[in-house]
């Protein structure tokens, strides 16, 4: 996986965000890309950029949380390239519910997109990549996934479910010439928390920097990536103490501020 170049590479939410800066990045580094996202004019839009870069894509309208959809996405991509070297299961979405005022539905929903919207895909690529002896499977989570943030109650969820999940795939693909590689961003500048004000400590880094991190993960084969790198202070402190982290998380407002959209 050191050489992308005509690699066949599926990513999921690329209509925007992490997703799309991924897929143009994995275009410049010279793989084909199958675009899974739910607004079909931001995919057919993509795809132009990607085939400017002179590599092909398939745009596919899908919803994650159907997998007969996520089914027909992975069966088009065979039909047109024969193969699936990397899934980059990206798409998610910010559900926020302090647990007192929790909506069930709302933690559903999350669970939906954030974990079954990145297992189903999984599922539906491993055994391809097995039968070839290769691949690359990359799970976007959050760092929300290696500390949980109040008031993020159904994202925090469902990201630690996944990030749990990518531990023991990687670990049970040990030997198949298949990779695992999850990534926990921390506050990424992109439409998903775009109405979210944060502070100076945990300010939003750009798209293209994770998209940039996710590549040198495939060629390392990294089991873990955190970015930024600042986002480990946190981390660390978790381990060496979760009071003092949860102490960090109130000082530093990591939560942020919602500010209210205009009509």
């Amino acid at each position: 996986m050191r050489d992308l170049r005509d690699r066949v590479a599926i990513v999921t939410g690329a209509s925007s965000g992490i997703g799309k800066a991924t897929a143009l990045a994995l275009a410049r580094e010279g793989a084909h890309v199958a675009l899974a996202a739910r607004r079909e004019h931001l995919l057919q839009a993509l795809a132009r950029e990607v085939e400017a870069l002179g590599r092909e894509a398939l745009p596919v309208p899908t919803d994650v949380t159907k997998r007969e959809q996520v089914k027909a996405l992975v069966e088009r991509t065979l039909e047109r390239w024969g193969r699936v070297d990397i899934l980059v299961a990206n798409a998610g979405v910010y559900v926020r519910s302090p647990i007192r005022d929790l909506n069930v539905e709302d933690l559903e929903f999350s669970m939906a997109v954030n974990f079954y919207g990145s297992v189903y895909p999984v599922l539906e690529v491993l055994p391809h990549m097995e039968k070839q002896g290769q691949g690359h499977i990359v799970l976007v989570t959050s760092m929300d996934a290696k500390k949980g943030i109040p008031p993020d109650t159904p994202y925090v969820a469902a990201k630690f479910a996944l990030a749990g999940f990518g531990d023991v795939l990687r670990q049970e693909l040990h030997g198949t010439g298949i990779g695992v590689t999850v990534v926990f961003p921390g506050r990424v500048d992109t439409p998903l928390i775009e109405n979210l004000k944060v502070p100076w400590i945990s300010a939003k880094i750009p798209a293209e920097k994770v998209a940039r991190a996710i590549i040198k993960g495939i060629r390392r084969r990294a089991p873990e990536i955190i970015v930024p790198w600042q986002a480990r202070l946190l981390l660390y402190a978790h381990v060496l103490s979760p009071r003092l982290a949860d102490w960090g998380v109130r000082f530093f407002h990591l939560e942020g501020w919602e500010e209210e959209t205009t009509p």
